[in-house]
Protein backbone atom coordinates (compact mmCIF):
# COMPACT_ATOMS: atom_id res chain seq x y z
CA UNK A 1 0.00 0.00 0.00
CA UNK A 2 2.60 2.59 1.05
CA UNK A 3 4.93 1.68 -1.80
CA UNK A 4 2.02 2.50 -4.12
CA UNK A 5 1.60 5.90 -2.42
CA UNK A 6 5.28 6.61 -2.96
CA UNK A 7 5.13 5.51 -6.58
CA UNK A 8 2.08 7.68 -7.22
CA UNK A 9 3.86 10.79 -5.94
CA UNK A 10 6.88 10.06 -8.13
CA UNK A 11 4.77 9.38 -11.22
CA UNK A 12 2.71 12.56 -10.73
CA UNK A 13 5.91 14.58 -10.35
CA UNK A 14 7.45 13.08 -13.48
CA UNK A 15 4.26 13.83 -15.39
CA UNK A 16 4.61 17.51 -14.46
CA UNK A 17 1.90 17.77 -11.79
CA UNK A 18 2.26 20.58 -9.27
CA UNK A 19 0.36 18.71 -6.57
CA UNK A 20 -1.99 15.86 -5.65
CA UNK A 21 -4.68 14.94 -3.15
CA UNK A 22 -4.51 12.12 -0.63
CA UNK A 23 -7.86 11.18 0.89
CA UNK A 24 -9.00 9.50 4.10
CA UNK A 25 -12.17 7.80 2.83
CA UNK A 26 -12.48 4.05 2.70
CA UNK A 27 -12.71 2.40 -0.72
CA UNK A 28 -15.00 2.55 -2.60
CA UNK A 29 -15.22 6.27 -1.96
CA UNK A 30 -18.35 8.36 -2.25
CA UNK A 31 -18.81 11.94 -3.35
CA UNK A 32 -17.89 14.15 -0.42
CA UNK A 33 -21.35 15.72 -0.46
CA UNK A 34 -23.20 12.42 -0.09
CA UNK A 35 -24.02 10.68 3.17
CA UNK A 36 -22.89 7.18 4.05
CA UNK A 37 -19.14 7.80 3.85
CA UNK A 38 -16.63 5.81 5.90
CA UNK A 39 -13.09 6.78 6.86
CA UNK A 40 -9.85 4.89 7.19
CA UNK A 41 -8.19 5.24 10.58
CA UNK A 42 -6.32 8.44 11.31
CA UNK A 43 -3.12 6.41 11.90
CA UNK A 44 -3.41 4.78 8.47
CA UNK A 45 -3.91 8.14 6.76
CA UNK A 46 -0.98 9.64 8.66
CA UNK A 47 1.27 6.85 7.37
CA UNK A 48 0.10 7.49 3.81
CA UNK A 49 0.94 11.18 4.15
CA UNK A 50 4.32 10.39 5.70
CA UNK A 51 5.26 8.13 2.80
CA UNK A 52 4.07 10.69 0.26
CA UNK A 53 5.99 13.48 2.01
CA UNK A 54 9.15 11.39 2.13
CA UNK A 55 8.92 10.79 -1.62
CA UNK A 56 8.34 14.50 -2.23
CA UNK A 57 11.40 15.43 -0.13
CA UNK A 58 13.57 12.98 -2.01
CA UNK A 59 12.36 14.39 -5.33
CA UNK A 60 13.15 17.92 -4.17
CA UNK A 61 16.65 16.97 -3.08
CA UNK A 62 17.26 15.17 -6.36
CA UNK A 63 16.29 18.25 -8.38
CA UNK A 64 18.89 20.77 -9.51
CA UNK A 65 17.04 23.89 -8.37
CA UNK A 66 18.78 26.06 -5.74
CA UNK A 67 15.59 26.23 -3.64
CA UNK A 68 15.14 22.46 -3.50
CA UNK A 69 15.83 22.34 0.23
CA UNK A 70 12.93 24.69 1.05
CA UNK A 71 10.52 24.34 -1.89
CA UNK A 72 8.40 21.18 -2.19
CA UNK A 73 8.83 19.25 -5.42
CA UNK A 74 5.08 18.63 -5.40
CA UNK A 75 2.37 19.98 -3.09
CA UNK A 76 0.71 17.31 -0.93
CA UNK A 77 -2.92 18.15 -0.22
CA UNK A 78 -4.55 15.96 2.41
CA UNK A 79 -8.32 15.76 2.07
CA UNK A 80 -10.43 14.83 5.05
CA UNK A 81 -14.10 13.84 4.88
CA UNK A 82 -14.34 13.67 8.66
CA UNK A 83 -16.80 16.58 8.95
CA UNK A 84 -19.65 14.45 7.63
CA UNK A 85 -18.65 11.30 9.52
CA UNK A 86 -17.09 12.26 12.86
CA UNK A 87 -17.87 15.97 13.14
CA UNK A 88 -15.94 19.22 12.76
CA UNK A 89 -13.68 18.82 15.85
CA UNK A 90 -12.51 15.43 14.53
CA UNK A 91 -11.89 16.98 11.12
CA UNK A 92 -9.67 19.59 12.77
CA UNK A 93 -7.75 16.94 14.72
CA UNK A 94 -7.21 14.86 11.60
CA UNK A 95 -6.17 17.91 9.57
CA UNK A 96 -3.58 18.92 12.16
CA UNK A 97 -2.20 15.38 12.25
CA UNK A 98 -1.94 15.27 8.46
CA UNK A 99 -0.03 18.55 8.36
CA UNK A 100 2.37 17.34 11.03
CA UNK A 101 2.84 14.18 8.95
CA UNK A 102 3.98 16.26 5.99
CA UNK A 103 0.97 17.65 4.09
CA UNK A 104 1.34 21.27 2.96
CA UNK A 105 -2.35 21.77 2.20
CA UNK A 106 -5.63 20.62 3.75
CA UNK A 107 -8.89 20.07 1.89
CA UNK A 108 -11.78 19.95 4.42
CA UNK A 109 -14.58 18.36 2.40
CA UNK A 110 -18.28 18.74 3.04
CA UNK A 111 -18.33 21.88 5.19
CA UNK A 112 -21.89 23.18 5.30
CA UNK A 113 -21.86 26.85 6.32
CA UNK A 114 -19.77 30.00 6.08
CA UNK A 115 -19.24 29.77 9.85
CA UNK A 116 -17.77 26.29 9.49
CA UNK A 117 -15.34 27.43 6.79
CA UNK A 118 -14.27 30.39 8.90
CA UNK A 119 -13.87 28.47 12.14
CA UNK A 120 -12.04 25.60 10.46
CA UNK A 121 -9.47 27.96 8.92
CA UNK A 122 -9.08 29.98 12.12
CA UNK A 123 -8.74 27.00 14.43
CA UNK A 124 -6.43 24.98 12.18
CA UNK A 125 -4.10 27.95 11.62
CA UNK A 126 -3.97 28.47 15.38
CA UNK A 127 -2.46 24.98 15.57
CA UNK A 128 -0.36 24.93 12.37
CA UNK A 129 0.03 28.52 11.06
CA UNK A 130 1.82 27.66 7.81
CA UNK A 131 -0.88 25.35 6.41
CA UNK A 132 -2.45 26.06 3.03
CA UNK A 133 -6.20 25.56 2.69
CA UNK A 134 -8.39 24.44 -0.20
CA UNK A 135 -12.13 24.99 -0.52
CA UNK A 136 -14.37 22.90 -2.76
CA UNK A 137 -17.08 24.96 -4.45
CA UNK A 138 -19.36 22.32 -5.90
CA UNK A 139 -22.97 23.03 -6.74
CA UNK A 140 -26.07 21.23 -5.42
CA UNK A 141 -24.19 19.82 -2.44
CA UNK A 142 -23.72 20.63 1.23
CA UNK A 143 -21.66 23.81 0.67
CA UNK A 144 -23.57 27.03 -0.07
CA UNK A 145 -22.63 28.99 -3.21
CA UNK A 146 -19.79 31.19 -2.01
CA UNK A 147 -17.75 33.86 -3.85
CA UNK A 148 -13.99 33.37 -4.16
CA UNK A 149 -13.51 36.70 -2.36
CA UNK A 150 -15.25 35.30 0.72
CA UNK A 151 -13.12 32.16 0.75
CA UNK A 152 -10.01 34.35 0.41
CA UNK A 153 -11.08 36.59 3.29
CA UNK A 154 -11.53 33.50 5.46
CA UNK A 155 -7.99 32.33 4.73
CA UNK A 156 -8.41 29.81 1.90
CA UNK A 157 -5.61 29.74 -0.67
CA UNK A 158 -7.25 27.66 -3.41
CA UNK A 159 -10.85 27.23 -4.56
CA UNK A 160 -11.74 24.40 -6.92
CA UNK A 161 -14.81 24.05 -9.16
CA UNK A 162 -14.62 20.31 -9.90
CA UNK A 163 -17.88 19.79 -11.77
CA UNK A 164 -19.03 23.31 -12.68
CA UNK A 165 -17.94 23.35 -16.31
CA UNK A 166 -19.27 19.84 -16.89
CA UNK A 167 -22.65 20.88 -15.53
CA UNK A 168 -22.68 24.01 -17.72
CA UNK A 169 -21.67 21.96 -20.76
CA UNK A 170 -24.25 19.23 -20.18
CA UNK A 171 -26.96 21.81 -19.64
CA UNK A 172 -26.08 23.35 -23.02
CA UNK A 173 -25.96 19.92 -24.66
CA UNK A 174 -29.42 19.05 -23.34
CA UNK A 175 -30.91 22.33 -24.57
CA UNK A 176 -29.23 21.98 -27.98
CA UNK A 177 -30.52 18.44 -28.47
CA UNK A 178 -34.03 19.61 -27.60
CA UNK A 179 -33.75 22.40 -30.19
CA UNK A 180 -32.50 20.00 -32.86
CA UNK A 181 -35.34 17.60 -32.10
CA UNK A 182 -37.89 20.40 -32.27
CA UNK A 183 -36.59 22.22 -35.36
CA UNK A 184 -34.82 19.43 -37.24
CA UNK A 185 -31.73 21.64 -37.69
CA UNK A 186 -28.80 23.10 -35.78
CA UNK A 187 -29.68 26.57 -37.09
CA UNK A 188 -31.29 27.76 -33.81
CA UNK A 189 -28.14 26.95 -31.83
CA UNK A 190 -25.43 28.11 -34.24
CA UNK A 191 -24.97 31.39 -32.39
CA UNK A 192 -24.17 29.44 -29.20
CA UNK A 193 -21.40 27.40 -30.82
CA UNK A 194 -17.67 27.99 -30.84
CA UNK A 195 -16.71 28.45 -34.47
CA UNK A 196 -14.04 26.41 -36.17
CA UNK A 197 -11.70 29.41 -36.29
CA UNK A 198 -12.28 30.21 -32.63
CA UNK A 199 -11.30 26.65 -31.76
CA UNK A 200 -8.14 26.86 -33.89
CA UNK A 201 -7.22 30.18 -32.27
CA UNK A 202 -7.80 28.78 -28.80
CA UNK A 203 -5.46 25.82 -29.29
CA UNK A 204 -2.99 27.72 -31.50
CA UNK A 205 -3.53 25.43 -34.47
CA UNK A 206 -3.01 26.20 -38.15
CA UNK A 207 -4.28 23.56 -40.60
CA UNK A 208 -1.43 22.00 -42.53
CA UNK A 209 1.24 23.18 -40.10
CA UNK A 210 2.84 20.61 -37.74
CA UNK A 211 1.51 21.08 -34.24
CA UNK A 212 4.53 21.14 -31.92
CA UNK A 213 5.24 22.26 -28.40
CA UNK A 214 6.58 25.83 -28.21
CA UNK A 215 10.35 25.91 -28.11
CA UNK A 216 10.74 22.34 -29.36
Amino acid sequence: MFALVRRTVIDYYRAGAAGLHIEDQQFPKRCGHLDGKALISSDHMIEKVQWAAKAARELALASSTPSAATTPAIILCARTDARGVEGLPAALDRAEAYVRAGAEMIFPEGLTTAVEFQSFARDLRARVPSVLLLANMTEFGKTPITPVSDFASWGYNVVIYPVSLLRVAMGAVTRALADIQQHGSVQPVLSQMQTRQQLYDLINYTPGVPWEMPGR
